[in-house]
């Protein structure tokens, strides 16, 4: 069994470690856990991770944020990965921080990742994992606030919340959609 996990974020160093980026910061500990690592591939770096069986098939996105899509949907056909097997990181601002949830489907909820993954796709039929990252900014600096770093009383809560997310990823692939979100949701 192939699935395609897809951690979005937007490459180059001034995007390192912003709220924005925390799918990419969610798969770099998970290749770095299993020991493998990213190659510069087609519209995204790439990685494979075997777990129980499976094949874990790892991108990071190197079209930006709003074009998501491109790399998500080149892959998907590359790798022959069908839609229900196929799993997108993303930071969500509805949820505070701590906060992490599968959903199987849902809208794009105003995230331009996530909006272009839809229109590429032409539905919405795929999971996704929504990283909390709280809604800390003023009226209209929504945009700034996703783009920069996790405050200092933050930074001690992510790599607890980064494993987590590791362990659902790996449960998704595993039991699926359904028996993680019973485990994980909170």
């Amino acid at each position: 069994m192939k699935y395609l996990v897809v951690g979005l974020g937007n490459i180059g160093p001034e995007y390192a470690d912003t709220r924005h980026n925390i799918g990419f910061m969610v798969l770099d500990e998970l290749v770095k856990q299993e020991k493998e690592k990213f190659y510069s591939m087609r519209h995204a770096y790439y990685a494979e991770v075997p777990y129980k069986g499976r094949m874990l098939h790892l991108i990071k996105p190197t079209t930006y944020m709003n074009l998501s899509g491109r790399a998500l949907n080149h892959w998907m056909k590359e790798l022959k990965i069908p839609v229900e097997n196929v799993l997108v990181i993303v930071d969500d601002i509805a949820l505070p921080l701590g906060t992490l949830r599968l959903k199987p489907k849902g809208s794009a909820a105003g995230h331009n990742g996530l909006k272009h993954i839809e229109a590429t796709l032409g539905n919405n039929e795929y999971a996704r994992l929504r990283f909390g990252v709280s809604d800390n900014y003023p009226k209209g600096r929504q945009v700034d606030y996703v783009l920069s770093g996790f405050d200092d009383d933050e930074k001690p809560e992510l790599p607890a919340l980064i494993d987590r997310s590791i362990e659902m990823i790996k449960s998704f692939a595993t039991v699926g959609t359904e028996l993680t979100m019973t485990r994980f949701n909170k």
